[in-house]
């Protein structure tokens, strides 16, 4: 194998660095002396003196002994004709055992964590909220010896990296556990595994370019739901590729690879038949891959062929081939022979120049201080250099930049070297056209590398960057700042909003009040992990009239007012793992993605996000208009409440829509055609009939004696009752408390789940209001806020505002019979535990006014969509909302659930089931199941249902909620 090759030459210069020399930090760099505690206190130096910044490593041989931990926004980075090298020593203390109270039972070479653990505290490992770490051109050995060791430990988040890397595992573990963010041209040799990762931090794609995995034991790549995304990877000697832990879902894409001398299988999967795991390849070459995949569940074989061969596509999933058409659970596989071994495709990422080429802006004048006007400095400087490199610091900027043809920019960290625009600043004032901070030249070969560009607030004309560059261009490593990940000048996080979570921290900075971030106008190339989440910006991407060959690898687009992402008149792009995120306090009423006028676009794996805290639905993820020939392969749309943007896609060309949620392909043609709506002849009566219209998000559907059904909107705090004898609608609820979910006892009583937030400083009796809420943490934290609690009272529908008691919560076991129980028809665990979870004994419940009628005090009442029945001895079906599928319960005597079974993998707020036994799932449209889980058809609904129960006078009625309405359809 080629050895490692230098990315830096030689030491770049920055006054504002750490370098790990002699002269400066006890190390030798000779491979004999232990340089362990040299190198931690060369990066503790940087976080206590800057609160970010680069540690520049000199070439040589480092013995580490003990675990490194790197915080949040440092960087280390080697220079030299080679690469420096980090060895643990053979036989380390400590790696030759497994630490059963760590997540990965490893010990690991570097850590990244938030912040460095002092001695005695627990490490807190990094997070969504770490930023800017990363580690360049440093090869890691791991010893001989050392069979619980892990190279890298990296669940970090946007703008962290490691990049230029060997990593020779040798007798340990893995080279990393816990991938984040992204990964550029590492190479892994041996150990156990190359990768061992779960979920990143913020559940965001991992998108790697350019790495290798050779010889490892058991396989290159062993992951659950990292989003992997994998563009030119090599993988040669190993017995398995990729494989999925079972139980576990991935959403993997690998593209332009080659794999060799895989022995085994290529890809083990896991959750075949479920939708939130999709699995895509395209144009990957083998040679000596007898097997391309293995599913673990069925035992199913997909064989690949004798000799070299090329996979042209394999895609498997839920796949929607067009609009209009139906989604459906299928493995594709389309592969030729080839004629020569495979050979691996040349990169498309440009080389930088070398550092003997930089031109120091520092040297020329520029202050860099977060003070002085440096744009006169600037200026001249990109008028006569074609490289220009700018050392850490805030650079004042006063007007617009421009970039010549080729130029080049680089810095070394986003967050400490940045281009600074004042607010309100009289150059970018007033009304007008577009004027960008920095513009980069038509057709130039241009390089904008380690700068963050911040636009400032209050400055309406600004564009953060137009990009006009053409193929062969490269931007990577950029942060538009403002909003999230905005650290000050002393290296403090500073935070994005008031204490209320409603705007600005600072009142006078206005949102939504300047144009886009970045704006590829007529440009192209490159872009890689750009991060651009400015709130004050109009979108954080918009690119426009292009038809040049364009690729985006890792790009976190979020927090924007109206739009996150825009494409006007784009073609011929690729998009690997682009990712959006919407908040509550600003984008409520964000368009994620739209597309108008594109062809020839592929996106894979894309994250449609929005956070917890948001309590308003929204219709669509994507809207295109005018496009054709658009590709996703692998689409992930999704929340943690019952919020989640309604629909995936509409087109606004054919009035189409697209519902799921998750599809591990979907293909946009020249022409969409609206098919008839499906019904189940067989089971319903025709399609579903409106009753009424209008609502927010109406849920929490229930049922009562007579037939009659009542359901909320539950942030408009209202209860609706529909009267099955008189075929009418009435509104019985208007009150201040949110209703959460519906049920009823014996006796007729409505019973009400409410949301109760605790006033600061409530007293009760003299003493301070206190809460229990079934709102545990999973792996996102706490589900919601801490002053929130649930509370049940027991209305009578005749008289709700003079009737309300509440229900005290009781022990189960004080509670003689139980009629009927009612849980969460839908829970959310993204821990992979629901069918643990959800038959953990619950100790106290509410009882109802008939004292037969229970809730028992579980986790989900919180955020939940609808309570759904349990009665003893009969079967309970409720929805795994994290995987999207219904789970079949046994029901004791005393209302407890037990024995979980996965009977469909389809569901998402509610099931209801007929008298026959026969299941009816909302999940997009409305599915029909068998007791059993046996598929029996669909029935197309108007409007994306949410809730069902049955109903009516003689209970042969489906009653539905949709997102603006409430239908109807009578059993057939």
């Amino acid at each position: 194998m080629q050895s490692s090759k230098s990315f830096y030459l030689q030491a770049p210069k920055d006054p504002r660095a750490a370098y790990l020399t002699p002269e400066n930090f006890p190390v030798r760099g000779d491979g004999v002396n232990d340089d362990t505690l040299g190198i931690q206190a060369a990066i503790n130096q940087v976080k206590e003196e800057m609160g970010y910044g680069v540690v520049l490593i000199p070439e040589g041989t480092y013995r580490i002994t003990r675990t490194l931990y790197v915080p949040k926004a440092v960087r280390l980075i080697g220079y030299g004709q080679n690469r420096p090298t980090f060895v643990l020593e053979d036989n380390a203390p400590g790696f030759d055992q497994d630490d059963p109270e760590d997540k990965g039972q490893s010990k690991y070479l570097l850590w990244y964590v938030d912040r460095v653990p002092k001695l005695g505290e627990a490490v807190r490992d990094a997070n969504a909220g770490t930023f800017y770490s990363a580690l360049v051109n440093v090869d890691l050995r791991l010893g001989k010896g050392n069979p619980s060791a892990v190279a890298l430990r990296t669940h970090f988040a946007q703008h962290s990296f490691i990049a230029h890397v060997d990593i020779h595992i040798e007798s340990g573990r893995a080279g990393m556990f816990d991938a984040g963010n992204e990964m550029e041209d590492v190479r892994f040799f041996g150990g156990d595994y190359g990768i061992i990762s779960t979920r990143t931090s913020p559940s965001w794609p991992f998108v790697m370019v350019d790495t290798a995995f050779y010889g490892q034991r058991k396989a290159a790549l062993c992951t659950q739901e990292v989003g992997l995304t994998a563009i030119r990877t090599h993988v040669k000697d190993t017995p398995v590729f990729a494989q999925t832990p079972d139980g576990f879902y991935e959403k993997l894409y690998v593209e332009d690879s080659v794999l060799e001398n895989i022995t085994d299988t290529a890809l083990v999967i896991s959750l075949e038949d479920n939708s939130v795991g999709q699995i895509n390849l395209r144009n990957v070459a083998c040679h000596n891959v007898p097997t391309l995949a293995r599913f673990r569940a069925s035992g199913k074989v997909c064989a690949g062929r004798e000799g070299d061969y090329l996979i042209t596509r394999f895609t498997h999933g839920l796949v929607q081939e067009g609009l209009g058409a139906h989604e459906e659970m299928r493995t594709l596989c389309e592969v030729s022979a080839l004629s020569a071994p495979p050979v691996m495709p040349e990169s498309d990422i440009p080389a930088l120049p070398p550092v003997s080429a930089w031109v120091n802006l520092k040297d020329l004048g520029a202050k860099g201080d977060n003070c002085t006007d440096d744009t006169d400095v600037l200026e001249a400087a990109l008028q006569k250099y074609d490289c220009l490199y700018l050392p850490q610091g805030w650079y004042i900027v006063t007007r617009p930049l421009k970039m010549r043809p080729g130029t080049r920019l680089i810095g070394l960290n986003p967050i400490s070297t940045q281009l600074v625009v004042p607010d309100n600043c009289e150059a970018f004032g007033d009304v007008g056209a577009p004027l960008p901070l920095l513009e980069v030249a038509p057709g130039g070969q241009n390089i904008l590398f380690g700068i963050g560009l911040n636009a400032g607030a209050n400055n309406p004309r600004i564009v953060g960057c137009k990009w006009c560059a053409g193929a062969g261009s490269y931007m990577n490593d950029v942060k538009f700042v403002g909003g999230h990940g905005t650290m000050g000048w002393d290296g403090q996080n500073q935070p994005s909003y008031n204490a209320n979570r409603t705007a600005d921290p600072d009142i006078d900075r206005v949102w939504d009040y300047q144009y886009w971030s970045l704006w590829v106008a007529g440009g192209g190339g490159v872009f890689k992990d750009v991060w651009t989440a400015s709130t004050f910006a109009a979108a954080g991407f918009y690119a426009s009239d292009t038809h040049i060959p364009s690729r985006i690898y890792a790009m976190s687009i979020e927090h924007h007012c109206r739009n996150e992402v825009k494409f006007k008149n784009v073609r011929n792009w690729k998009v690997y793992g682009l990712q959006t995120e919407e908040e509550v306090a600003e984008s409520r009423h964000c368009q994620p993605l739209e597309l108008r006028d594109c062809a020839n676009l592929l996106f894979a794996n894309t994250y449609l996000f929005r956070v917890i805290w948001l309590y308003n639905p929204y219709p669509y993820a994507i809207t295109t208009q005018g496009c054709r020939d658009i590709e996703f392969a692998g689409v992930h749309n999704f929340t943690q409440v019952k919020y989640t943007m309604d629909n995936l896609l509409f087109d606004r060309t054919s009035g189409l829509e697209v519902r799921p949620w998750q599809l591990s392909s979907l293909i946009l043609g020249e022409k969409a055609e609206k098919r008839p709506p499906v019904t189940c002849p067989a089971v319903l009566n025709g399609l579903p009939q409106k009753l009424a219209g209008g609502f927010e998000f109406p849920d929490a559907i229930t049922t009562d004696q007579k037939g009659n059904v009542y359901f909320s909107e539950s942030r408009m705090r209202r209860i609706y009752r529909w009267d099955a004898a008189a075929q009418t609608l009435k509104l019985i609820w208007d009150a201040p408390f949110k209703p959460l979910g519906l049920a009823v006892d014996t006796l007729g009583n409505l019973l009400v789940a409410c949301e109760f937030i605790i006033p600061k400083g409530a007293t009760q009796g003299g003493r301070p209001v206190v809460g229990d809420k079934p709102n545990e943490p999973t792996s996102y934290g706490t589900w919601y806020r801490a002053d929130a609690v649930v509370r049940m009272y027991a209305i009578d529908p005749e008289n709700p505002e003079e009737s309300v008691r509440p229900l005290p919560l009781q022990d189960m076991q004080g509670v003689a019979k139980v009629a009927r129980a009612y849980y969460p028809g839908n829970r959310w665990r993204d821990s992979n535990d629901y069918l643990q979870k959800a038959v953990e004994p619950c100790e106290k419940c509410f009882v109802a006014p008939d004292g037969v009628t229970i809730i028992p005090y579980c986790y989900d009442l919180i955020r939940m969509s609808t309570l759904s029945p349990a009665t003893p001895g009969a079967p309970f079906y409720a929805v795994d909302e994290y995987l999207k599928r219904t789970v079949r319960f046994d029901v004791d005597a005393k209302g407890a659930l037990s024995n979980p079974q996965v009977v469909a993998e389809r569901g998402e707020y509610s099931v209801a089931q007929d008298a026959c036994g026969r299941l009816f799932v909302p999940n997009g449209q409305l599915y029909v199941y068998a007791a059993d889980g046996a598929p029996l058809g669909w029935v197309d609904c108007p409007d994306r249902p949410s809730c069902v129960a049955f109903g009516g006078a003689d209970g042969k009625t489906l009653y539905m909620t949709t997102r603006s309405g409430f239908y109807a359809v009578a059993l057939a």
